[in-house]
């Protein structure tokens, strides 16, 4: 039987769908394990989200993951992301993207390593360290995997830190429509509303922060209201390179379970159609089960994922 560990993971159930006095009659389904609860399980196939009671799994197990994604793939994807999340200061390493914007968000204050840097990993690990301490910050490295799993390799060796991976994950724009129209504002700039959700859950937004937020061409602010009028969710996109990046989803506690995030998702998918987006991505923590969950259930599907290393105090 499948655990938490297969989540988000490519799996086969066989499902009880009836039978006869002498024999059951099957079903199997093939596709991401989404989420996984003592009641049911969930599993994201090519025809959509298909919900399966635990009474009707006959048997469930883990299975080969699709065609494997390229390196070039992955160091494409990361650099569409790096130009939708744009820190204020950043310079070349080879083709690692060093960035810098006053310790805001780890994307905005690390090295991508996303292809050659031009330089034999130790020299260039040394000198991603000499380019932080030069600005007062903590050296660190984003890991695209497994495209630089030869780096983390090595950042396992030097003794730096490992945040929790992170699943960089891909739908088709059009997976993000289908229903209701939604009933979220989009704007340009983001309302004093807005900036505050995402102060209190980023701890602040320097001035660094407001110029990854805005610096982007095509950027749109996701602004969710209840029925009084009150503003309950929140999200940011940006179309870079014929991609919509989603960032920065936030419901408030009340209005979870409610629909909210959909919409939101639904309202940006339909801008970015209109200015040319065919294709989506977003980031989110392999860990946040309801996030994984909630992306999965609207066709969302994990490219690779990344890890964000720091080097050791002192």
């Amino acid at each position: 039987m499948l655990g938490p560990a297969d989540v988000g993971h490519r799996v086969v159930v066989r499902r009880v769908v009836g039978g006869s006095a002498d024999r059951p009659l099957f079903t199997d389904l093939l596709g991401e394990l989404a989420a996984l609860t003592p009641e049911e399980l969930t599993v994201v196939t090519r025809h959509g989200p298909v919900v399966v009671p635990r009474g009707e799994v006959h048997r469930a197990k883990r299975v080969p993951a699709r065609r494997r994604v390229t390196t070039r793939e992955i160091v494409a994807l990361e650099q569409v992301a790096a130009a939708g999340w744009p820190a204020p200061e950043t310079e070349r390493l080879g083709a690692w993207l060093l960035r810098a914007a006053s310790g805001w968000t780890a994307r905005g204050n690390s090295a991508l390593a996303a292809g050659d840097p031009g330089l034999p990993l130790p020299a260039a690990i040394d000198a991603v360290v000499a380019w932080y301490a030069a600005r007062g910050l903590a050296a660190a490295v984003t890991t695209p995997l497994p495209a630089a799993s030869r780096l983390a390799a090595a950042l396992d060796a030097r003794g730096w830190r490992a945040a929790p991976p992170v699943l960089v994950q891909t739908a088709p724009v059009a997976a993000l429509l289908p229903g209701e129209p939604p009933e979220v504002h989009l704007a340009p700039a983001p309302s004093d509303g807005w900036l505050a959700v995402v102060s209190e859950r980023k701890g602040g937004l320097p001035a660094a922060a407001r110029h990854i937020l805005t610096a982007v061409p095509q950027v749109r602010f996701a602004h969710g209201y209840d029925d009084s009028g009150e503003l309950c969710g929140v999200a940011r996109g940006v179309v870079t390179d014929g991609w919509l990046g989603v960032s920065l989803m936030e419901v408030a506690p009340a209005a979870r379970r409610r629909g909210v995030a959909r919409q939101l998702l639904r309202a940006l998918g339909g801008w970015a159609r209109d200015v040319g987006a065919e294709r989506a991505y977003l980031q989110v923590e392999e860990g946040n089960e309801p996030a994984v969950a909630l992306y999965a259930g609207v066709g969302f599907t994990t490219h690779h994922t990344y890890v964000t290393y720091r080097a050791p105090s002192g």
